[in-house]
C-alpha cells in the first residue's frame, strides 16, 4: 500500500533538492549526447555511479551479498531500471525537447500504480486511483499532442520510446519490492548499477565502438553531473527522502522535475514547447496529486 507520512521541513527541502538534481539531469544528458553515442552515454552513467556507490558501501562497511540468486536479481533490476529506460530516454532526447522528455517521464508514477495493482495484493486499484491514472494518461496524450496519434514520424517514435522507458521503471519498482526489499538500499543500488554496467560495456563496444576518453570539457562536466550527482548521489538522497516522507509523498518529486528541466532547456539550448505540453503536464500533475492523496483523500 502506498506509504503516506507527514512531511517535515527537512523532508520538503530534500525532496525539492532531489527534484532539482533530477531536473538538471535531462539537460546534462542532452549535452553529452552532442559528442557521445547513446549506449556509451548510458555506460558512463552506470559505470561511474557504480564506482561511487561501491566506495560508499566499503566506507560504511555494509555486507556484500554473495548468493547467485541476489546477483541475478541485480542483473534483472539493472536491465529494467537502467539499461532499458536510460537507453530509450537518451535516444528519445535526440529528437524531442528535454522539457517534454521530463514531462513524459512523470508517467512513471502512473504505470507504477498499474503494475503494482497487477502484481501485489495490497495495491489494488481504488476509484481514486483509477481517476488519477485516467487523468495521468490523458495528460500524457495531450502533452504528446492528440494530432500526433494520426501521424507517425521520428518525433512520435521518440516519445513512444520515452513512454516505454517509464513502463520499464514501473516494472523495476515492482521487481525491487519483490526481490531486493531486504537489502540495504545502498547495496541494492550498487548491485543494480553493476548489473547494468556488465550488460552495457559489451553493448557499447559492439554498437558504438571503443569508448573514447578524449572528450570536451563540457561533455565531461555533463557526464560527471548525471553519473555522479544525478545517479549515485541522487540514489542516496532518494532513499533518505523515502525514509522521511514515505513513497506517497515522494511521488511529488515528479511534479517539480519538469519545470526545472523546461527552464534549463529553454535557457541553455533555446528549446520551446508547444502549449499542449503545458496543458498535458497540468492534467498529469492533477492525476499524480490524486494518486498521492493530496487531492481526494478523505481527511480524518
Amino acid at each position: 500500500m502506498t506509504d503516506q507520512k507527514s512531511m517535515s521541513a527537512r523532508a520538503w527541502a530534500e525532496l525539492f533538492l532531489l527534484a532539482l538534481i533530477w531536473g538538471g539531469s535531462f539537460l546534462a544528458i542532452r549535452v553529452a549526447l552532442d559528442e557521445v553515442p547513446v549506449i556509451t552515454s548510458v555506460l558512463h552513467r552506470t559505470g561511474w555511479a557504480m564506482l561511487v556507490l561501491w566506495g560508499v558501501i566499503f566506507a560504511m562497511r555494509l555486507p556484500i551479498p554473495r548468493a547467485p540468486r541476489i546477483w541475478g536479481a541485480f542483473l534483472v533490476m539493472g536491465l529494467l531500471n537502467n539499461v532499458i529506460p536510460f537507453g530509450l530516454m537518451a535516444w528519445g532526447q535526440l529528437y524531442i525537447e528535454t522539457g517534454l522528455t521530463s514531462i513524459l517521464n512523470a508517467a512513471t508514477a502512473i504505470f507504477g500504480v498499474l503494475v503494482a495493482a497487477a502484481v501485489f495484493a495490497d495495491e489494488r486499484l481504488t476509484p481514486r486511483k483509477i481517476i488519477g491514472v485516467g487523468l495521468g494518461f490523458l495528460g500524457v496524450a495531450v502533452a504528446i499532442g492528440l494530432q500526433n496519434f494520426t501521424t507517425f514520424n521520428i518525433q512520435s517514435i521518440a516519445q513512444i520510446a520515452i513512454i516505454a522507458g517509464t513502463f520499464s521503471y514501473a516494472l523495476a519498482s515492482a521487481w525491487a519490492r519483490a526481490k531486493l526489499g531486504d537489502l540495504p538500499p545502498q547495496v541494492a543500488a550498487a548491485g543494480m548499477l553493476t548489473g547494468s554496467t556488465i550488460v552495457l560495456l559489451p553493448a557499447a563496444l559492439l554498437i558504438d565502438g571503443p569508448v573514447s576518453m578524449s572528450l570536451q570539457a563540457d561533455t565531461w562536466a555533463a557526464i560527471g553531473y548525471y553519473a555522479i550527482i544525478a545517479t549515485a548521489g541522487a540514489y542516496l538522497l532518494y532513499y533518505r527522502v523515502l525514509a522521511m516522507a514515505g513513497s506517497g509523498n515522494l511521488m511529488l518529486v515528479t511534479l517539480v522535475i519538469p519545470p526545472v528541466a523546461i527552464v534549463l532547456g529553454a535557457y541553455v539550448r533555446g528549446e520551446t514547447l508547444m502549449p499542449q505540453a503545458y496543458v498535458g503536464f497540468a492534467l498529469l500533475a492533477v492525476g499524480l496529486l490524486i494518486l498521492n492523496g493530496t487531492i481526494g483523500r478523505p481527511r480524518n
